[in-house]
């Protein structure tokens, strides 16, 4: 995976809660086309998302999945790529 070094934070304009066991996120823009938004993200995406903190880089929290999950490091790595690259599109992090 290219750019471990990078950190991301999450939106503030994206809000997130655990119901019954599922992360949701939920952007809280002023415009109305982006009310009936709402995602719910997988395991690893919410593990992940609950590392993204402003102060992590994609090598630490890369490193702290694989403590925590079964797996090869270069899948988790691939699997972070992708979940980085939706969350920037969803805006959900920058």
């Amino acid at each position: 995976m290219k750019g471990l070094e990078k950190v991301y934070k999450r939106n503030n304009d994206m809000v997130s809660r655990e119901i019954d066991n599922e992360m949701i996120l939920m952007p809280i823009y002023k415009a109305s086309k982006h009310i009936n938004e709402m995602y719910t993200l997988s395991d690893t995406a919410a593990a992940m998302w609950q590392l993204v903190d402003g102060s992590r880089t994609l090598g630490e929290i890369v490193d702290e999945l694989c403590a925590k999950h079964e797996g090869p490091r270069e899948t988790i790595e691939n699997d972070l790529e992708e979940l980085v690259k939706d969350m920037k599109e969803i805006k959900a992090i920058e």
